[in-house]
């Protein structure tokens, strides 16, 4: 994989470190909208060339896969444009801002033959396939509490009357987009799209959600998914089944530490040695890449399209209206 990235955030940054321990896999470029704003990533990770023009990116001959770590409402334009070039993309979550966007972005990487990958990296993690293995010790489920909590470094500046992009409906911001999104995914990816999704949130006066709860109801157990930016708390996950429970702590973004209780019995489960989990989801990416597995890539299309569908209810169901919700896209 010959990579450029788009966007200079701490997650370029975190994607960057893992990206240089895959074998095979180079970064070839960096954009950003200033030369000066990208220069110390492409100083850190020895990467000579910057672009401020994403035309020029797109036509780079060296680079043949294209991550995107911009605001959201930005990704599904920078997709599209990444895909018309002849590139392969890797885009940050949530994939696009609405669920029309996604079928746009999949059926356009069908028709060039080309891959499309969300960068989630709960579903790709070692610990959370220890998770799918030993679920069934539990029994019978019955409830799911999923807690990601996180007081935002933008959040003064939306007390102070500013409209940061992650608190902007322009941008398709937002607790439940930005955040709780990382509960959404470690619940559906173990037992697929629930029967009804209802969402209550905090909402600043832009109509944005500052914070909520997600809840997802399934035949035989009730998930509870509580995603915060305007508060801190304790980050964990609740699998709670009649033979037991599962608690992992710190939260579903990394699952760094996985404790299976059944009756007396504790026991840690831990298959993850790498600390930048950023790591796992990338060698999935490079292994289907070289391996021209696209039967897998269209699989995590279809999984990511569902969870899309289930975030866009959930906005609906609380009145989260995005800038991107009244916009016309393009067909492929």
């Amino acid at each position: 994989m010959k990579i450029a990235t788009i966007g200079t955030g701490p997650i370029v940054d975190k994607f960057l470190s893992a990206l240089n321990e895959i074998e095979e896999a180079t970064c070839e470029a960096i954009y950003s909208r200033k030369e000066e704003t990208a220069k110390p990533l492409a100083e850190k990770f020895n990467v000579q060339t910057i672009y401020t023009d994403l035309d020029k990116l797109y036509a780079d001959p060296n680079v043949n896969f294209v991550y995107i770590a911009s605001p959201n409402s930005l990704h599904y334009d920078q997709a599209y444009q990444a895909l018309q070039n002849g590139k392969n993309v890797i885009c940050e979550k949530p994939f696009t801002s609405t669920v029309q966007e996604l079928e746009s972005l999949i059926s356009l990487a069908k028709q060039k033959n080309l891959l499309l990958f969300e960068a989630i990296t709960t579903i790709h993690l070692p610990n959370y396939q220890l998770i799918k293995e030993n679920i069934n010790k539990l029994g019978q489920i019955k409830f799911i509490q999923c807690n990601y909590s996180q007081y935002s470094s933008k959040y003064n500046a939306l007390l102070r009357g500013e409209t940061p992009n992650v608190f902007n409906p322009k941008f398709s911001g937002g607790a439940l987009t930005d955040i709780n999104i990382y509960n959404l995914h470690f619940v559906m990816n173990l037992f697929g799209t629930p029967q009804t999704v209802q969402y209550k949130a905090n909402k600043h006066p832009n109509g944005i959600d500052t914070s909520g709860i997600l809840l997802l109801e399934y035949p035989d157990f009730i998930g509870e998914c509580v995603g915060c930016k305007d508060t801190n708390s304790l980050n964990f996950v609740l699998i709670q089944g009649e033979k037991g429970y599962l608690h992992v702590e710190h939260g579903a973004n990394g699952c760094r530490k996985v404790i299976l209780h059944l009756e007396d019995n504790e026991v840690e489960l831990n298959a993850q040695t790498e600390e930048n989990i950023m790591h796992y989801e990338l060698l999935t990416f490079n292994d289907i890449y070289h391996s021209k597995n696209f039967e897998q890539c269209y699989q995590l299309l279809d999984y990511s399209h569902s969870v899309l569908k289930v975030l866009e209810d959930a906005r609906k169901d609380a009145d989260i209206t995005f800038d991107a919700d009244l916009l016309k896209f393009k067909s492929s």
